[in-house]
């Protein structure tokens, strides 16, 4: 596999930075952006999925999100609510609170010096779904989303359900792997010394 390390544009990373939400809790993010974006501020493209950033998928991440940001847009990865070293509990999938909480990133993200304003939304599965449901809501911001490996009717066509059947193959292996992919520690390097005390909250209140 060829992998292409030079773009039109040099690029700058922010390994961390955290986004508060309206009720108070963090979202951990990594962006990737122009190295110029402060004095000519780019649009922006969001992932927003809970396979923690720091370790599930950035080796992923390291690949496209460079790619982005070297053709002249800032590229954001976020861990959700609950998930990776954000703070706060994953109760479900696809809840409310996941959206609201996506709106308000972009709202953030818009309000960045070194964003023009405008912001895309893209994801494979659950992150191609919550970009179709965060769509849906029309958040200002938002002017494109790309989405891949989902459906806008998951009664029909998900990983749970096909033509309104319930898939026995997924019912306890899905739910399993979150679980686990839950029960990580968050990083101590980004979160210092209250990292145990959020592991703790999030393992006894998960469901």
């Amino acid at each position: 596999m060829k992998i292409k390390t030079e773009f039109p544009h040099k690029i700058q990373t922010i390994k961390h930075i955290w986004i508060p939400m309206p009720d108070g809790c963090r979202l951990a993010a990594r962006i990737w952006l122009p190295e110029n974006a402060e004095q000519q501020p780019v649009p922006a493209i969001l992932e927003y999925i809970p396979y923690r950033k720091n370790d599930g998928t950035a080796l992923r991440d390291s690949l496209y999100h460079p790619y982005f940001a070297g053709h002249g847009y800032a590229a954001m990865r976020v861990d959700m609510r609950g998930s990776g070293d954000s703070e706060g509990v994953m109760l479900d999938e696809y809840l409310q609170q996941e959206l609201d909480d996506a709106v308000s990133v972009m709202a953030w993200l818009a309000e960045q010096s070194w964003c023009d304003g405008s912001v895309g939304m893209m994801g494979k599965s659950w992150g191609g779904f919550n970009s179709l449901q965060v769509a849906a809501l029309q958040p200002p911001e938002l002017k494109a989303i790309i989405t891949v490996c989902s459906s806008d009717d998951r009664y029909a066509d998900d990983v749970h359900y096909k033509g309104g059947c319930v898939l026995s193959t997924d019912m306890l292996g899905w739910s399993t792997t979150m679980l686990a992919w839950n029960a990580r520690p968050p990083d101590p390097t980004v979160l210092g010394e209250s990292w145990r005390d959020r592991w703790l909250e999030r393992l006894e209140q998960t469901p």
